[in-house]
């Protein structure tokens, strides 16, 4: 799975917010989390128009989260920067199908599915801020396999 910057940075963002409390410009943000401010000002657009920040004017403007940090998932923000979670060929698992030797690929993909949603709808911006994780995860995080990345030979 290959996150894009836009959604590393949209995440940055809004832990910032979480965090902070209080409206904050796209600037703060930015430099904050040491952000290009263009970029995170477009990235920010977008997530007010999906409705997970919302902006004010004036003294006290800038950029809020629109519910408590609890309430947002992951999974709310992924989907919101870059569409569905996961598809192949920009379909959704449950649309493939397949024969013969890949006839079971489709479970496959559905399952892979099942597993993001597993971990990115459960955890909120506020988890991540905080480092509240479920037992789950944290036995996740703490194996050493997890730590090691699996390249090609």
């Amino acid at each position: 799975m290959h996150i894009p910057a836009k959604i590393e940075y949209g995440f940055r963002a809004l832990f910032q917010l979480a965090e902070q409390g209080v409206p904050c410009t796209a600037e703060s943000l930015a430099e904050a989390q040491s952000l290009p401010p263009k970029f995170l000002g477009a990235i920010l657009n977008d997530l007010r128009r999906s409705g997970i920040v919302a902006s004010q004017r004036g003294a006290e403007g800038g950029y809020r989260l629109s519910r408590p940090a609890k309430d947002i998932s992951l999974a709310d923000v992924m989907r919101a920067l870059d569409g569905p979670l996961f598809e192949v060929r920009g379909l959704r698992s449950e649309q493939t199908s397949y024969h013969g030797a890949a006839a079971h690929l489709q479970e496959v993909w559905v399952a892979v599915r099942a597993a993001l949603r597993a971990v990115l709808e459960r955890v909120s911006l506020e988890d991540v801020v905080k480092g509240n994780f479920t037992p789950e995860m944290r036995t996740m995080i703490t194996d050493p396999e997890s730590w090691i990345a699996h390249v090609p030979h």
